[in-house]
């Protein structure tokens, strides 16, 4: 991959000693989310407005089907950075990305953990669908095809041997489509809260569907880097009591040939301004360095590892 430069000397004295080398950063990157009305790009559109004003780094949006996708465009360097799940993101370098199938992914490098992203359905109330179990032989968009919540419900009904009539779209689409009626359940994977969930919850008479333990159990057993978790009471209008589902957790991933210093300064930008990505979206709560080891299976960019270290935390080797 080729880098072009473009920050004059007098914005380079004003970084930090790690960053001062930005010869072979960019002109301009993007960032690879997914849907609108979907968690990552609020995120995205968030982050790449920071990465301007703070790293005078000209950064755009891009609207991907995912982390499925992302994984791929990041890979391949079409992008330079992107946002996933850790499960397709193991999935793909073991070579089991249906994008990528049988080539494993062996360029893509975690830089800071995000939040956990919760499985999420919801249901017109008036539809009488009371339970996930209910969903059989309904009409369900599982939000964008290559994307996590796509992958992972799909293979969940098909554990169950569950029989949906599935279709898949962006979040706003798909929730357009559960209020008009043309689907009968729309389920998906986001950040809490989930700007499509939140619309459709203040203009319609919605039920959030939640997971019994017979269904958490079957998930974790399908699909074993799930974990429980409970969306809180009130996430959503009208929703007066907890559900509870199960998780995946997110990790921003950049190229391995990303520089070292611009992957330094990203993951600094975002560990240490925590209450300005909060004010970016409600799951960056857990946007912390703590978090680093929630990722057990993608190796750290270097310059990410250089901030950790530099906070104390070691980065073990199998992570590097």
């Amino acid at each position: 991959m080729k880098f072009t430069a473009i920050v004059a000397a007098s914005m380079v004295t004003a970084l930090p000693a790690f960053a001062q080398d930005r010869a072979d950063w960019p002109s301009s990157m993007g960032i690879s989310t997914g849907s609108q009305g979907g968690s990552y790009f609020v995120w995205g559109s968030g982050l790449a407005s920071m990465m301007g004003e703070t790293l005078d780094m000209p950064t755009s949006v891009e609207v991907t089907g995912g982390p499925v996708q992302n994984v791929a465009l990041v890979d391949a360097g079409e992008l330079m950075m992107g946002f996933t799940t850790l499960g397709p993101a193991q999935e793909a370098m073991e070579g089991e990305s249906e994008l990528m199938p049988g080539v494993p992914a062996e360029s893509i490098r975690a830089l800071f953990p995000m939040y956990q992203t919760p499985l999420q359905a919801a249901v017109l109330t008036s539809s009488g669908i009371g339970s996930i179990d209910d969903l059989v032989g309904k009409r369900v968009n599982m939000g964008p095809a290559t994307g996590t919540s796509a992958t992972y419900w799909q293979r969940y009904f098909e554990a169950e041997g569950m029989d949906v009539n599935a279709s898949f779209a962006g979040a706003s689409d798909a929730a357009g489509q559960l209020s008009d009626g043309l689907i009968d359940a729309f389920v998906y994977a986001a950040g809490l809260p989930a700007g499509a969930f939140s619309q459709l919850a203040v203009e319609q008479d919605v039920t959030f569907l939640g997971l019994s333990e017979e269904n958490i159990t079957a998930f974790v057993e399908a699909v074993p880097t799930m974990q429980r978790f409970t969306i809180p009471a009130d996430t959503y209008e009208d929703q007066p009591e907890d559900v509870p589902t199960v998780a995946m957790w997110n990790f921003a991933i950049a190229h391995k040939d990303m520089p070292d210093s611009l992957a330094y300064e990203i993951t600094k930008l975002v560990m240490e301004n925590n209450d300005r990505m909060l004010q970016v979206h409600a799951s960056a709560v857990e946007t912390l360095p703590e978090n680093w080891d929630t990722n057990e299976y993608v190796p750290f960019h270097p310059g990410a590892v250089q901030y950790f270290e530099e906070k104390g935390i070691e980065i073990p080797e199998n992570l590097r």
